[in-house]
């Protein structure tokens, strides 16, 4: 530094210089940027910050990626590196790159090293009801929630805010002492879409996902939502009327599925905004507690608010149905479609009784308090008393549902926004089913039970769950499966069978079918068909459903029950009870409850056949079904038919009857001799 002559600079002055300096130093270091913002030609809009990835520039899709962060022991600290638990971090970007919006996006993970999801900000797990949840070694599909929808850059001007859905996840893995615990792929799983493989870096997986060229794109309606969506059963919730701080919305279930059903329904979803049901109409919840809301945010935002006639706080409420006496109630009845008891049957059976209608007034939370923030509840759930499983997606915006308008005259009124949940049944797994079939015919004497655990085993400490079931004679089918150990193995020890040490769980089903063989000539064959009740409670309008695939064009007629085929449904015949006759009783007790057995509620009609179109038929393989159903719910099915017994392995035998009577006349002629 140079200075005048004769000048001299005193050292703090000096110091105080060179600690601005440094200051203003460590103020530009700190100022950087190193955010990641992304721009269209893939670098970045400030000169400190990371560059995205070189796949993005060249993307004309949907761009997926998936981001590693970090990863930390967990406690307990173990030895073995397969059992120590690391808590980890990581990343989904989806940006719409392309020329289409993308609606209600959704994107798979395959996740591979037993993780537990423990939080997901910025969207909602499809395949999980709540969090935490095990993800590890099936994977979890991901949709957007707030953010539902991915629009252009076209229509945004390159807006990343409405163009890209970022999602932070954190959760807890198992395994894996060194390297990235990176998922086995992603993919965008919207429909028309077709994802490539995943390109791989040391923490990233990423995927430009494209419209498939070969799809034929449908004539369609330009609208703001999307279309409608059509499943086996359709929840739509649409907002009737809104306000500041409250709306008031109306949710209706329809049953598209002719084989599906709901009794007793309970409905339930999870609020993700803090919103809470002041009153319903149609419904009500299970649990009526407002201590949620008084010692919650709610009160604390409503300080000057009664809370005694609200009807429910719960995050998750569950939501059932009224009784058939309360359609006519002034304050809770008063809706169509409504206080059926749960009940929504196929349109096969009734038309009229394929919806449920309810509708609830809900209160909201800061920051929504404006008419147009408006956010459907998240999760929905639904199932039945004995009725299939059904697995619902995520709700989609949808144009608004028409009314016709109140008035009574020639118009038509519009929700003010409708969101629709579609829920398709899913089969059930191995020991998850809650109904069961037997198999059995005239040419055998054992009959073959319904399949150990069928229905699922609670206790196996006494008996085996892996183990076939006994061979039973066919009265055994009459008594509750506690009562049946001492017949089975009286029938061994005749049949000369071996029993294992360990006998075999029951089949815990509350509902049992038995199939059996019950003629067989040269123009035809009959069925026996009987359906059991073992619950405690009745089914009112059931119905039974087989799939018959070479017997059904030969299928005449059925006589105690109403029997239609279904031709378009994979040959299935649909069985329902007479008018008069379509109440199944649940079990009883028997004659002398001291001694005697609980009986059984059961329902039983001849089933005819012909051999007009197969007159070679195996009645005893294919006059079997290959697939069972009551009230919606598939049953479990024996894994073998029953084999012929040694007096019917030839048609030339003489059946025991015909001897015993040849022998009983030779002796009284002899006598008279």
């Amino acid at each position: 530094m140079s200075t005048f002559p004769g000048m001299k600079i005193p050292w703090k002055v000096g110091s105080y210089i060179v600690l601005v300096l440094f200051c203003y130093a460590v103020q530009v270091c700190n100022g950087q940027d190193y955010e990641f913002t992304p721009s269209i030609d893939g670098g970045d809009e400030s000169s400190g910050a990371a560059a995205a990835p070189p796949e993005q520039s060249v993307c004309n899709g949907i761009f997926v990626v998936y981001t590693f962060t970090s990863r930390e022991k967990e406690y307990p600290l173990v030895k073995n590196a397969s059992a120590q638990s690391w808590a980890f971090n990581s990343q989904l970007m989806v940006l719409n790159a392309g020329v289409d919006e993308l609606k209600s996006w959704q994107v798979f993970v395959g996740f591979q090293h037993d993780e537990i999801l423990v939080s997901a900000s910025g969207a909602v797990l499809v395949d999980a009801d709540d969090l935490p949840t095990k993800v590890g070694n099936k994977g979890a599909t991901f949709a957007g929630y707030p953010n539902t929808d991915l629009k252009t850059a076209i229509e945004t001007a390159g807006d990343f805010t409405q163009m890209q859905a970022n999602v932070e996840l954190k959760g807890t893995q198992f395994g894996l002492k060194k390297g990235n615990p990176m998922p086995k792929t992603i993919r965008l799983v919207n429909p028309g879409y077709k994802c490539p493989s995943p390109t791989r870096h040391s923490n990233q997986l990423l995927i430009c996902c494209h419209l498939n060229p070969k799809l034929k794109k449908k004539k369609e309606v330009k609208t703001k939502f999307m279309p409608r969506q059509y499943g086996d059963l359709s929840l739509t919730y649409d907002v009737l009327q809104s306000f500041d701080s409250n709306y008031l919305a109306q949710v209706t279930i329809d049953n598209f599925n002719p084989l599906g059903r709901l009794d007793h329904w309970n409905l339930t979803w999870e609020w993700m905004r803090g919103e809470f049901i002041y009153s319903m109409r149609g419904a009500y919840t299970h649990k009526k507690d407002f201590a949620d809301c008084i010692y919650g945010p709610q009160g604390q935002y409503y300080q000057n608010f009664d809370f005694t006639p609200v009807m429910n706080c719960q995050k998750n409420p569950v939501i059932a149905d009224l009784p058939p006496d309360r359609v006519n109630d002034e304050k809770i009845g008063k809706l169509p479609f409504c206080c059926r008891n749960g009940t929504v049957l196929p349109t096969i059976m009734n038309e009229t009784q394929s919806r449920s209608i309810f509708q609830l007034q809900v209160n909201k939370m800061p920051p929504d308090l404006n008419r147009t923030a408006l956010y459907p509840p998240q999760k929905w759930k639904i199932d039945g008393l004995l009725n299939p499983n059904y697995k619902c997606g995520p709700p989609l915006r949808i144009n608004p549902t028409e009314f016709p308008d109140p008035s009574g005259l020639a118009a038509t009124s519009y929700a003010i926004a409708t969101w629709q949940v579609t829920c398709n049944i899913t089969r059930p797994k191995a020991k998850q089913s809650r109904c069961c079939v037997s198999f059995s015919a005239f040419y055998a004497d054992s009959v073959v039970p319904c399949n150990t655990c069928a229905c699922g085993c609670d206790d196996t400490d006494k008996c085996d769950q892996n183990a076939a079931p006994l061979p039973i004679p066919p009265d055994v089918l009459l008594v509750p499966f506690a009562n049946r150990t001492d017949k089975a193995k009286a029938w061994a020890a005749i049949k000369h069978h071996s029993l294992p040490q360990k006998l075999p769980c029951p089949d815990n089903c509350g509902v049992s079918i038995n199939w059996h063989i019950d003629t067989d000539y040269k123009s035809g064959w009959t069925v026996r068909m009987t359906i059991f009740n073992w619950e405690d409670y009745p089914f009112q309008d059931w119905f039974a459903a087989v799939q018959l695939k070479k017997a059904f064009a030969d299928y005449e007629n059925v006589y105690s029950f109403n029997g239609t085929k279904l031709p378009k449904l994979n040959d299935t015949i649909f069985f329902q009870g007479l008018p008069g006759l379509n109440y199944l009783v649940g079990e009883v007790n028997g004659t002398h409850p001291d001694r005697d057995p609980r009986v059984p509620g059961k329902q039983q009609s001849v089933i005819s056949f012909l051999k007009k179109h197969d007159n070679k038929i195996n009645v005893a393989s294919e006059g079997f079904p290959s697939r069972v159903l009551f009230n919606g719910e598939e049953c479990a099915l024996p894994p073998e038919f029953p084999k012929r017994s040694g007096a019917h392995r030839s048609g030339a035998s003489f059946p025991p009857a015909i001897v015993l009577a040849i022998v009983t006349f030779v002796l009284v002629t002899d006598r008279f001799h």
